[in-house]
């Protein structure tokens, strides 16, 4: 018997002043499905979801829901009643008592599993962070049944472990899913078909990330004799996916042979003994060490004890930890921009320190963007590569016409991308970058990716993207909440089961939970 259909979109097109989004796009959403939506930021995807759940309207064009389809939507801007408590947001909906949900198995994996419980059932909504109401905007989601769960963005405020419990959730869930994601083991995990949003189109793939990177490797080679840039990089990054781990590869959906015949000519994405031999040079013995550090946090608590820390020339550190363990902190001790409760910072002379933040607070709102990138520098060195300020913004995303856009009208995840291109302009030789992943698309991933492949320093960098951290790092650290610093020669795997671990043997509560995300 075929699925049944939720929603269907016949011939629907949108367009803004002169500026197609979207153009006679046809496509529908089945019971059970689970779909990932793709694309560069400002290309549609958003728009798309509103077209779907009805939010929006098309200009043209036609489109047909199931009668009584129970859908839920969370996108960036699901508003919340000021005036309700956080349980009340979650549950309220539900139309039970407390007594009635708190017995609930699955509502309290939902509360446990992204945080709630630890933001306090009472706590009004009206005090909460940007990034704690997107969280209970997701968990009033997530206690529904419904047919279909409409998500965008949603592991933005959640920290490895809460991604890897969502994916998990998801994939148990009986109802059809549409997300958009930059996640890309998110996407990968949890998707079984992809949509692509490209210059007012709909392109739909069978699969997850891995399929989606291969199909779109093998269209590019079909379509061009010469390979672009776009292709070169489509293929690199499919040769990372199929030369790592066997859960990232081994789906038996590849056609193996012929991912393998793309990718025969491609080298590794980096040589580590070379570039820290080259770091080596840049930075001399010294970078930055703590030695017997304390570090708290502004309420007192005392985040990590005693540390002695020696970061190495060349050294490229992936940091984990839930939110509110002392990341953002430590970083800032790195960087020298928070006092140590004890101990010392030591730094050599040579080293130069470019420091992405999560804020945003840095950037010359009155200038345009060339401007504000040429302010750093004319010219920019990457290994043996020599890139304009031009050159280096539009490999971020900036086409020439959006390097005159002031710095002012930008959105922010554009603020984001120029953040991170002053950074890097500056040539640093020791990077520090908390969450730099936050409102990138996939394809601006891809670009920062390749940069910081062939990049010759010392990194330290703080994400909840286990794609990125994987790619460009070496090592892996966490923060248990435990005082200490632990390094973690498997990686993130390694990272969730000794947090799993933790939970079974009840010790969870030695590492602090989600707190407030920015």
């Amino acid at each position: 018997m075929a699925p049944t259909n939720l929603v269907n979109l016949e011939q629907c097109s949108v367009s803004f002043g002169i500026r197609q989004v979207l153009d006679d796009v046809s496509l529908g959403v089945n019971a059970g499905d689970r779909i990932g939506v793709v694309g560069l930021n400002g290309g549609g995807k958003t728009t798309l979801l509103e077209v779907l759940t009805g939010i929006a309207e098309p200009d043209t064009g036609r489109v047909s829901r199931m009668n009584d389809l129970r859908m839920a939507v969370v996108t960036q801007r699901t508003e919340l009643d000021e005036s309700a408590t956080v349980g009340e947001a979650v549950v309220g909906g539900l139309g039970v008592e407390v007594h009635e949900w708190a017995g609930d198995a699955r509502i309290r994996s939902v509360l446990d599993g992204i945080g709630i419980h630890d933001l306090g059932l009472d706590t009004p909504v009206a005090d909460l962070s940007g990034g704690e109401r997107r969280r209970v905007s997701l968990a009033a989601a997530l206690v529904r049944d419904l047919d279909l769960l409409v998500l965008d963005e949603p592991t933005n405020h959640l920290d490895v472990e809460g991604v890897q419990w969502l994916a998990d959730h998801l994939v148990r869930r009986q109802s059809a899913l549409v997300v958009v994601t930059h996640d890309r083991w998110f996407l990968d995990t949890v998707a079984t078909r992809t949509w692509e949003v490209v210059d007012g189109r709909v392109e739909q793939y069978e699969g997850g990330y891995n399929d989606w990177v291969f199909a779109r490797a093998e269209r590019d080679r079909q379509a061009a004799a010469t390979e672009s840039r776009r292709q070169n990089l489509m293929r690199k990054e499919l040769a990372w996916l199929r030369r790592g781990a066997p859960a990232r590869t081994s789906k038996p959906r590849y056609r193996i042979e012929a991912a393998e015949a793309l990718i025969k000519n491609v080298p590794p994405p980096r040589d580590s003994i070379q570039l820290s031999s080259f770091a080596a040079r840049r930075l001399g013995k010294v970078v930055v060490e703590l030695e017997n550090a304390q570090l708290d946090a502004p309420d007192g608590r005392t985040l990590v004890r005693d540390l002695t820390w020696r970061l190495a020339p060349g050294e490229r550190i992936g940091l984990v930890g839930v939110n509110g363990s002392g990341k953002t902190t430590l970083l800032r001790a790195l960087a020298g921009d928070a006092p140590l409760a004890a101990g010392k910072r030591i730094e050599g002379k040579t080293v130069r320190i470019g420091w992405l933040r999560q804020e945003l607070d840095d950037l010359p709102l009155d200038q345009r963007v060339l401007e504000a990138v040429e302010d750093v520098a004319a010219r920019v060195s990457f290994g043996s590569d020599e890139l304009t300020a031009s050159q280096l913004a539009e490999r971020l995303g900036f086409s020439p016409a959006r390097q005159r856009t002031p710095v002012g009208d930008l959105s922010g995840g554009e603020r984001r991308r120029l953040q991170l291109t002053r950074v890097l302009m500056a040539e640093p030789n020791v990077l520090l970058l908390d969450e730099p992943t936050n409102d990138l698309d996939i394809d601006t991933l891809r670009q920062l990716e390749d940069l910081l492949d062939g990049w010759p320093g010392t990194m330290v960098v703080i994400s909840h993207d286990r794609y990125l951290i994987e790619r460009i790092c070496d090592s892996v650290w966490a923060l248990f909440g435990d005082g200490g610093l632990t390094n973690l020669p498997r990686g993130i795997d390694e990272y969730l089961e000794r947090r799993r671990a933790a939970g079974e043997a009840g010790d969870a509560g030695k590492v602090v939970r989600p707190a407030a995300a920015p």
